[in-house]
């Protein structure tokens, strides 16, 4: 079957700043092409580019690239399409840019953080912050859902355990949006007509960005080493295995901008659905315990806030009919497979009850499904009880303002009402 890609562009920024409904009807027409389609890459100044990659967009081609990890790399570079120079890679070249043995390595040791009775520790302190937050908020009155209420849980619960203290949670806040939101005008100063000024101008707020988060957890992982603290940042560095300082700052990096943006999106994502879909909102509230799991499940497989990552093929290889060479880069469309036909039924509907819900928003099975998943879940679901058992009356309010990103799906702005 040939479909028509009039206006699919996966590499030009404008294909991103579309509204939701015409990207996912692109991903629709790339999930009905007979092969993956190949994308050739833009050159970014001071950054370089490849020839290109391959456009994963069907579930079964990302979960079996997930599932064959020697084979579709990590490494170089996963949260990257081109290559990341070294500059970049001191601050954002984390254990998701690995492979094994040097992956595994590292994801036994920040797995101390994610234990079922740490987690188990972390329920009254997610309780008590998701209380103040709504308490702030309910002081302040409706404005910004996602400044008001979405984005502060995960960054105040990410700074709690690391031993971050409060004081330092706005500036971990800002230069989350500034390393995520790199093609958003808003947070990068980089408008959409890619030019060597503006590129330049952008970076060197990343750069900034992750200089700063960097050194504020090398900071404290110096302060901590030796000493019997018991927070996360103290787990880190001390032990027989322990991270290195350059390795605690890259991170804590990843931690706070995946564990931040996932959390935050998806309740955003979470009270639109809500307000579109009042049955489903019904339906909920109706028996809360009882269907939360399910609805958190259904929010993060509609909204998959983090959109794709990258492989790299470690040697020659053939999937599901198409043959890679060695080198090749491919895409995993995280987005792309949590529509597909092929494993959900009516996959645009919002219905928490669906079952099985094989969804890939925590990224495809394999070695690199996100630690943090469990957690995610839970915070997602302490704010879920908290803002519809507070505040019941609870809707957004017009359309969000999104952000401009070919790797998060993320809601920058969303005005909302209580009653």
């Amino acid at each position: 079957m040939t479909a028509d890609l009039t206006g699919v562009d996966l590499s030009e920024i404008p294909f991103w700043g579309l509204p939701p409904r015409r990207r996912q009807e692109a991903f629709r027409r790339l999930r009905e092409l007979e092969r993956p389609l190949f994308v050739r890459e833009n050159k970014i100044p001071f950054i370089g580019h490849g020839p290109g990659y391959y456009a994963l967009v069907r579930h079964a081609d990302v979960t079996a690239a997930s599932r064959a990890a020697g084979v579709f790399s990590s490494e170089p570079t996963a949260n990257s399409i081109p290559d990341m120079p070294r500059w970049l890679a001191v601050y954002f070249g984390s254990m998701i840019n690995m492979d094994d043995p040097a992956h595994a390595r590292l994801r036994r040791i920040v797995s101390r953080a994610f234990t079922p009775k740490i987690l188990r520790k972390m329920e009254v302190d997610l309780a008590r912050a998701a209380r103040e937050i709504v308490d702030r908020a309910v002081a302040e009155g409706p404005g910004d859902f996602v400044l008001q209420i979405a984005a502060r849980l995960p960054v105040q619960v990410i700074c709690d355990m690391m031993g971050i203290p409060a004081k330092y949670q706005e500036m971990v806040f800002r230069n989350t949006n500034i390393i995520l939101g790199n093609a958003d005008a808003e947070y990068s100063g980089i408008r959409p007509d890619i030019n060597r000024w503006n590129v330049a101008r952008g970076l060197a707020k990343l750069l900034r960005a992750g200089h700063e988060l960097s050194a504020l957890a090398r900071r404290l992982g110096r302060e901590r080493r030796g000493v019997p603290v018991e927070d996360l940042t103290g787990m880190l560095v001390n032990g027989e295995e322990h991270l290195t300082s350059q390795e605690l700052g890259s991170f804590f990096i990843l931690l706070v901008v995946a564990g931040s943006e996932t959390t935050r999106n998806a309740i955003s994502h979470g009270l639109k659905l809500f307000t579109d879909n009042p049955g489903q909102r019904e339906l909920l509230l109706g028996d809360f315990d009882a269907r939360v799991a399910g609805a958190v499940e259904e929010v993060v497989r509609h909204a998959t806030p983090v959109i794709q990552f990258r492989r790299t093929l470690t040697r020659d290889h053939e999937m599901n009919g198409q043959r890679y060479t060695k080198g090749d880069k491919v895409l995993l469309f995280y987005n792309s497979a949590n529509r597909d036909e092929a494993v959900f039924d009516d996959p645009d509907v919002f219905d928490i009850t669906r079952d099985p819900n094989p969804h890939v928003g925590f990224g495809g099975p394999g070695p690199h499904f996100c630690l943090g998943a469990h957690l995610a879940r839970r915070e997602i679901t302490v704010m879920f009880r908290e803002l519809f058992t507070r505040l019941p009356g609870i809707r957004a309010t017009g359309e969000p303002d999104y952000l401009l990103s070919n790797f998060i799906n993320g809601i920058k702005h969303m005005s909302y009402r209580t009653r």
